[in-house]
């Protein structure tokens, strides 16, 4: 993956939650959404582990990874959703494929993106979620 982040800041002022099993995979998500303005990136390793931090730092957005110990994505995104119904939550994920996006929208899931996606790509569209204008 490649981080290539337009120099204007965009995130400023928002908070954002990665989950991912996988630690580089997170800290690149991380980096990319704070080099964008993003004030606050949490990072949780699994679903159960984002529930906890959620409540703690309350995001505007999250980015969740399908494929995880404890608890998938989907399931997290469900308890998410509940207790945070207006924030997007995007699943980034390399099993996306069989995942049916009415499946993915009663988990509340808001968009699904295959992790073959730039990571520019993700930024931007975590500003459309977040009705904020393109660059």
């Amino acid at each position: 993956m490649q981080v290539d982040i337009d120099v204007k800041k965009h995130g400023i002022g928002k908070t954002a939650l990665v989950v991912d099993d996988n630690p580089a995979i997170r800290r690149m998500i991380s980096s990319a959404l704070l080099s964008d303005g993003f004030e606050t990136c949490g990072e949780a390793e699994n679903g159960k582990e984002s529930l906890e931090l959620a409540r703690e730092i309350h995001p505007d957005i999250v980015t969740m990874d399908l494929s995880m110990p404890e608890m998938n994505g989907l399931e997290a995104a469900a308890e998410l959703h509940k207790l945070y119904p207006k924030t997007p939550i995007i699943l980034f994920t390399l099993y996306g494929d069989g995942l049916s996006s009415s499946d993915a929208a009663r988990s509340g899931v808001s968009l699904v993106l295959p992790k073959t996606t730039p990571l520019s790509m993700l930024v931007i569209m975590a500003h459309r979620l977040l009705g904020m204008p393109d660059r």
